[in-house]
């Protein structure tokens, strides 16, 4: 009974948020515009030889890079400053040109200075040709002064070390939470001023600045996962300076700003509906899915309760036990190219505990494909970036998501969370849930709504029905709370969808380049779908 209470409480507490939210936004509503003309312009200037690795030379003629300066507190300029890094991609027809269109990947934490590119993939032919596109590392990320918390990687390494994925023994319960706790004093240490002043709603006013300093008079953004509570959180900071904002992949900004409980149990909700649906799609598929043979969703569930109790051993492949399973598992659902190698390898690991004759002696040797130790999900951003040495993934996250618990609490949460979803419950709660209610944060300045500010253009917001790492109703919700939106809808699976559907890549292209809304509530195809079903 007390696991329902509390979470009783945990909901609750979103009215009692919303409050302190409006009072909150009317002091944001005093935040001034950067005006083009006053912004001391950026200096673009040539980019270092391994910013532009990978571009072909005949296109290099068309990048250039700058560091652009900004006060670590938009409201205090005497704690100093830092530099954005910034890449351009200059429009292919300058005649045409209609502006800068800045991106961001999502994260938080992930480094968006080498989106322009992959621009080519994201985005039809004329957006390329008649805008800039601008990448940028946000505040701590990247290039654009890391946060750190470390100063040696021994001292990252015993701190993550120590945290397990899904611990599941008292002992692994506790030396994980105690690991959050020590990652919070290293950052309290060791990340300095910058610590304070890592919110969205700080990474929001950077992104004001660099509007006005490219010498755009309107914002023109796209932003995927993460990404899409900068874009939420600029069209209400500042609607009057918002032109056309594309956000795939949504979060829900109302509940991931007032409670960070509630959006932490939902996100692994998603999860599962996602690892549902792929398994309906693999029996459907027959032989185009590995797992389909008899009744895919009770074998997963089997293999999960096993690896619960043991570790399993593939001949001469490896050992994967529940930690690795789930990390594994929860990465391939961001991108439907690894169902059918994720369907493998869910095989293998059964052939495995059920061998017979001909079936073991086949498995003799076989390498899994998706189900290797090391894999992370749950991130809103792709779980296959690189480790970049910065800290900015929680400096943001607990600066955003407001943890009204204490660290105690977090088993008994994990607990509840697992019993509605098995898979990903506890994972979710301690891959996130259990670092910030011991941030060293304590009092951070984020902006928390209201969302329904009302710009002259729609917001334009893409949900896919099967996203793993921002669920559906999540797109819903963002459509709703915003204050003038238009949901486009994809029957697809994987987080975010630009590039794989060329409904909505030509729907978004005619919206960025010459502010055509499209109709509201329509439903778009993916260009592939799993399993060719």
């Amino acid at each position: 009974m007390r696991s329902f209470a509390l979470v009783g409480a945990l909901v609750a507490g979103v009215g009692l948020a919303g409050t302190a939210g409006s009072a909150a936004a009317a002091e944001d509503a005093a935040v001034k515009p950067a005006a083009v003309g006053a912004t001391a312009p950026v200096a673009w200037g040539t980019c270092p030889s391994d910013t532009l690795a990978g571009v072909p030379a005949d296109q290099v003629q068309f990048y250039s890079c700058a560091r652009y300066r900004v006060p670590i507190d938009h409201d205090n300029a005497a704690l100093g400053t830092i530099d954005i890094a910034l890449l351009k991609r200059a429009a292919r027809t300058p005649a045409t040109r209609v502006g800068s269109l800045f991106l961001n990947p999502g994260g938080p934490g992930g480094s968006g200075l080498r989106m322009p590119i992959s621009g080519q993939y994201y985005f039809q032919p004329q957006v390329l040709d008649r805008f800039d596109l601008v990448g940028f590392d946000p505040r701590g990320v990247g290039r654009s002064n890391p946060l750190r918390c470390f100063t040696t990687q021994e001292d990252a390494d015993e701190v993550f070390g120590a945290q397990i994925p899904v611990p599941l023994s008292r002992t692994e319960i506790s030396g994980t939470l105690a690991s959050y706790r020590d990652y919070g004093r290293f950052c309290r240490n060791n990340a300095g001023s910058l610590l304070n002043h890592m919110s969205t709603k700080d990474v929001v006013r950077d992104l004001d600045t660099l509007r006005a300093a490219v010498g755009d008079q309107k914002l023109t953004y796209v932003g995927f996962s993460y990404g899409t509570l900068i874009g939420s959180t600029y069209t209400s900071m500042f609607p009057k300076q918002t032109r056309a904002i594309v956000i795939d992949g949504n979060v829900d900004p109302a509940l991931r700003t007032s409670d960070g409980v509630e959006y932490d149990r939902e996100r692994a909700q998603g999860f599962e509906i996602s690892l549902d649906a792929f398994l309906k799609r693999c029996g459907q598929a027959g032989a185009k899915c590995a797992f389909s043979d008899g009744t895919p969703r009770a074998k997963f569930d089997e293999l999960r309760e096993y690896l619960r109790k043991q570790p399993i051993t593939i001949p001469g492949g490896g050992t994967v036990d529940i930690n690795a399973f789930t990390g594994a598992v929860s990465s391939a659902l961001y991108s439907p190219s690894a169902f059918p190698g994720l369907a493998e390898d869910l095989q293998a690991l059964y052939t495995a505990i059920h061998p017979a004759g001909a079936q073991a002696q086949a498995l003799q040797g076989k390498q899994l494909k998706v189900l290797t130790p090391g894999k992370r999900g749950l991130a809103d951003q792709n779980p296959d970036s690189p480790y970049t040495s910065d800290d900015s993934y929680f400096a943001v996250n607990c600066s955003d998501k407001p943890f009204r618990i204490r660290q105690e609490q977090v088993p008994e949460i994990a607990a509840q969370w697992e019993r509605e979803s098995r898979t990903f419950g506890r994972y979710q709660a301690f891959a996130d849930t259990a670092g910030c209610p011991v941030w060293p944060v304590k009092k951070p300045d984020a902006y928390r709504g209201p969302w329904r500010a009302k710009t002259d253009v729609p917001i334009v917001v893409v949900g896919n029905f099967y996203d793993p790492a921002t669920q559906y109703r999540f797109a819903q919700r963002m459509a709703a709370e915003l204050g003038n939106s238009r949901l486009l809808s994809v029957d697809a699976f994987g987080h975010c969808i630009l590039g794989d559907a060329l409904g909505v890549d030509k729907a978004v292209a005619d919206y960025l380049t010459d502010l055509k809304v499209p109709a509201n509530g329509q439903v778009f195809q993916p260009n592939v779908q799993p399993f060719g079903v």
